[in-house]
């Protein structure tokens, strides 16, 4: 039985629909993630299961409990329900165990300092207690905002873009922090956030929305490798779309020769006309590999180097090479297409909603 059902709900503002039947559901002790642009709905639906938003349609369940529907609203404080929000709303006036313990209620004096005492240390800050939030880095805050969360120990944890404030290394590190904390402690949780690589770090399960739906539900894995659509296979991950042929189950001729496959997820026929899509993982360097394309472009990341990379014919490749393939802007370089699991759509063309 899910903890959490989110059945064909519809929310509008001013007779406008924001999301129209969004249907999804998670598992006791699963975290997952609504991911998706600006003004795709993913903030709408989690404050409508927050109970801040009501439905027009549909109904949303927690603990097989009915929280929302067309002639019910639960207030928020009712459902049981932590919320971490982008702004941290931490109280200026409170220290940091007085924040934690301010959604605690009906236990002893004792009873309270431990739990604080128990969550501060959970989240690294157990010798920061007495100090106030204008006294610490933005980091620090979140894990309060996060510890002040979890100390009632809800049902069902929300979090809206909470590391949107942070730096890319930070935010990537305390996401890392955050999963394994909620996975210590059982906590089922709710991610909404537009960064891909925070979701797939984080989660089991992600809802890739668009205009108030959800295009696909799935694991990150298969997100990245299945797509369902052109649009969740744009969205997700990098890459390039190349013109092909289907010669036969995972065979296709291109401008770059044939490109034979491990696995394919075209639902297609010989002889069809495909647009492959080819990530930047694909194409690997191979002093004797049979393609020569000329660097345009390269973005150093440490570990890996990102190459835009173009042929005499002038079409644009993406590539990830290891960091000591240095190429400079104009030099030329050898590569073969490794694609073990081909992405492709049929073909398509400006007029008919090609990308």
């Amino acid at each position: 039985m899910p903890l959490l059902k989110v059945d064909d709900i519809t929310v509008a503002y001013d007779e406008r629909p924001v999301i129209e039947h969004l249907s999804f559901h998670v598992n006791r002790g699963e975290i997952v993630s609504l991911l998706g642009t600006s003004g795709c709905g993913k903030t709408t639906a989690l404050r409508a299961i927050a109970g801040f938003e009501p439905v027009r349609a549909g109904k949303i369940l927690i603990d097989n409990q009915v929280v929302s529907a067309p002639d019910r609203l639960v207030p928020p404080e009712q459902r049981h329900i932590g919320m971490v929000f982008q702004d941290y709303a931490l109280f200026p006036h409170l220290n940091v165990a007085e924040n934690v313990a301010f959604g605690l209620q009906g236990l002893s004096s004792s009873e309270r300092d431990q739990r604080v005492r128990k969550l501060l240390s959970a989240v690294g800050l157990h010798d920061l207690g007495k100090r106030y939030p204008h006294e610490l880095s933005g980091g620090q805050q979140q894990r309060v905002a996060l510890a002040r969360a979890l100390v009632p120990r809800p049902t069902l944890l929300l979090m809206d873009e909470p590391f949107s404030n942070l730096d890319v290394e930070l935010r990537e590190r305390l996401g890392l922090e955050v999963r394994n904390l909620l996975r210590d402690q059982g906590t089922t949780a709710i991610l909404v956030t537009h960064d891909q690589h925070e979701a797939f770090a984080m989660s089991d399960h992600v809802g890739v929305m668009h205009q108030g739906h959800i295009l696909q539900w799935d694991t990150p894995y298969n997100l990245y490798h299945e797509p369902a659509d052109r649009f969740v296979a744009d969205f997700i991950g990098q890459g390039v779309f190349i013109e092909g042929e289907i010669l036969a189950p995972a065979r296709f001729q291109t401008e770059f020769g044939v490109l034979e496959a491990d696995r394919c997820s075209c639902h297609t026929r010989a002889g069809d006309k495909v647009d492959i899509l080819l990530r930047p993982d694909d194409v690997v360097p191979d002093d004797r590999g049979p393609l020569r394309f000329k660097v345009v472009e390269r973005a150093f990341r440490g570990a890996e180097i990102l190459y835009t990379l173009e042929s005499e014919a002038g079409t644009r490749l993406l590539a990830l090479f290891p960091s000591h393939h240095d190429h400079a802007t104009g030099e030329h370089v050898r590569v073969r297409i490794g694609a073990q699991h081909v992405i492709c759509f049929p073909h398509s063309t400006p007029d008919n909603g090609g990308a």
